[in-house]
């Protein structure tokens, strides 16, 4: 397996990859399209990563968002998925690791993500990565409509 941050063009692997991951991780969301996920790549604030098979398959893929505050440099995992045909055999780890270095090189000295209590594993993979749970209020505001 490989973990790499897409740098390229928006190809169809990728399109397709995200049109099969998406609804693993979120059933209220759709998948982006190929422009969304092109405004993800070319994005200064974020950089998409992507875990593929020895035969080029992609199985999963996730997304730092890194940006500068009066604090310092904040980083944020989002959207972490890996195929169900994959789970179990790293892939989360992997690019969660990756993301954690990449964090660190662009000046964050924290790492920030938030997992809903139903993804057991997941949550358990972060708390052995050294992901600590924060005391604190996680706030949404949802515009009307």
């Amino acid at each position: 397996m490989k973990v790499e941050i897409w740098n390229g063009a928006v190809t169809d692997e990728l399109l397709d990859a995200f049109d099969r991951l998406i609804p693993q991780l979120s059933s209220s969301n759709p998948p982006p399209s190929r422009e969304q996920l092109g405004e993800i790549i070319s994005s200064d604030a974020t950089d998409l990563f992507v875990a593929t098979t020895d035969n080029g398959m992609i199985v999963g893929t996730s997304t730092l968002a890194t940006f500068p505050v009066p604090t310092g440099v904040r980083a944020w995992i989002e959207d972490v998925v890996v195929d169900e045909s994959a789970r179990g055999g790293g892939v989360g780890e992997a690019l969660t690791v990756a993301m954690i270095e990449r964090a660190s090189a662009l000046g964050a000295v924290s790492v920030d993500l938030t997992s809903r209590p139903s993804r057991e594993a997941a949550n358990r993979l972060y708390q052995r990565l050294g992901f600590v749970r924060r005391k604190t209020n996680v706030y949404r505001y949802q515009h009307p409509g």
